[in-house]
């Protein structure tokens, strides 16, 4: 595999807390909650009645041949890759279309899985016959997980690697880590990498609920999300999607582009433990934060910041300090640890390349964004989580951490160029 070097030349998101880049890290560093009611669908009856939807989102026009296949992850990964390209100088540049690769993560679309729930329930009372007339083709279509990926080749012409990565939790993280790796592979000279999801809807907080992994603190939602609290009880599910552009050195610096950081290193593991919640001693997380740091050829001592995944559920939280602690030594009790859910509640599959840009622009600014409703100490947590209010700091290498529902996990370093 080339050494070359993986740089990030644009970054593009739409979150709860805004429908752009500069729109969303301006609520990161106010320490704003995008957490309130649910407004999407009556959630009366639901244990859990809140979320971080994102709302007052525009999806970017589409004719032709793009306007039959569409759906909400869909617009989102488009138009924040749309933000992306823009910022790194190639939405109208000319390129060689089968240098410029894609690799998003995603899942399967919620909304489908109710949309297949229906046609199955005609088919059983109507017939098949019934359900032929009544079932548009695209509904099949954009339920894929592979749907975002497609889609965002097709609108950039973009004819190199394809790839989806569908972790859970992990996925985008996984996503860019496989994009970097393609570069270094020579399979493209670009690559279009993030993630998106759509979350706050009724399958997705019955499922949570039945599992015991959402907060059920309805009278105070906008405090609800809490990583590393020790009242916390559970996470909240958000929305959204982040994407980067990545380039080989040599093609960013041939062009003349800005770089905005580079992609260090990329670490992946498997806790092999549960489905549902994460072993103790962090010993996934801290293989995936190591294979990371050897990946960049670093010491644990060149990190100067963590945004954790710190979802804020009691499991969770507490193995990903386990984790920070077996992989940085006495470095971790000087390290700040932020978790960005705290504001956003938790994109799950986008998560990981929303978070990775929050690394990004902490960089660049010289300001860590906070872990806001952090008031209670919890003696198994006891790290620098940055409570409350962004922090003033020179950051030169920040890692990002994604650990995904079913044990997946993957971390991202970058530093600044």
């Amino acid at each position: 595999m080339s050494a070359e070097r993986i740089v990030i030349t644009g970054m593009g998101c739409v979150t709860p807390l805004g429908l752009n880049l500069e729109a969303t890290w301006d609520g990161l560093l106010r320490g704003r909650s995008a957490v309130g009611p649910i407004r999407r669908f009556d959630p009366t009856g639901f244990l859990t009645t809140f979320g971080a939807e994102l709302t007052g989102f525009t999806p970017p026009t589409l004719s032709g041949r793009f306007s039959r296949w569409r759906d909400d992850k869909g617009d989102y990964a488009l138009a924040a890759a749309i933000e992306a390209m823009g910022q790194a100088g190639l939405l109208d540049a000319a390129m060689d279309p089968y240098r410029l690769g894609v690799s998003v993560g995603a899942e399967v679309s919620r909304p489908g899985l109710g949309v297949l729930a229906e046609r199955a329930a005609v088919i059983q009372s109507q017939g098949a016959a019934t359900a032929y007339h009544q079932t548009p083709p695209r509904d099949f279509v954009v339920m894929s997980a592979a749907f975002p990926a497609s889609l965002l080749a097709a609108y950039f012409n973009a004819r190199g690697p394809n790839l989806t990565t569908s972790t859970a939790c992990t996925s985008s993280a996984q996503a860019i880590g496989d994009a970097a790796r393609a570069l270094r592979r020579g399979e493209a000279e670009v690559m279009l990498t993030g993630g998106a999801d759509r979350l706050v809807e009724e399958l997705m907080v019955l499922g949570f609920n039945l599992l015991g992994a959402l907060s059920t603190r309805n009278d105070e939602p906008h405090r609800a999300s809490r990583p590393f609290d020790r009242t916390r009880d559970g996470f909240v599910l958000g929305e959204g999607a982040g994407m980067l552009v990545l380039e080989t050195l040599s093609h960013a610096r041939a062009r003349g582009a800005t770089i905005l950081a580079e992609l260090l290193g990329f670490g992946a593991s498997a806790n092999a433990w549960r489905i549902t919640d994460s072993p103790a001693d962090g010993r996934g997380a801290r293989a995936s934060m190591l294979a990371a740091l050897e990946d960049a050829g670093l010491a644990p001592e060149d990190v100067d910041y963590i945004n954790a995944h710190g979802t804020s559920t009691q499991q969770n939280d507490a193995s990903e300090t386990a984790g920070i602690h077996g992989a940085f030594g006495a470095h971790a009790l000087k390290l700040p640890v932020s978790s960005t859910k705290s504001m956003m509640g938790h994109l799950v599959a986008a998560c990981g390349a929303v978070e990775l840009i929050a690394c990004v622009q902490t960089l660049r600014h010289g300001v860590i964004p906070p872990t806001i409703n952090y008031e209670h100490r919890d003696p198994i947590c006891d790290l620098d989580y940055v409570p409350n209010e962004a922090r003033p700091a020179r950051v030169d290498v920040a890692l990002s951490n994604a650990f995904g529902f079913g044990g997946s996990n993957g971390s991202l370093l970058v530093g600044r160029f």
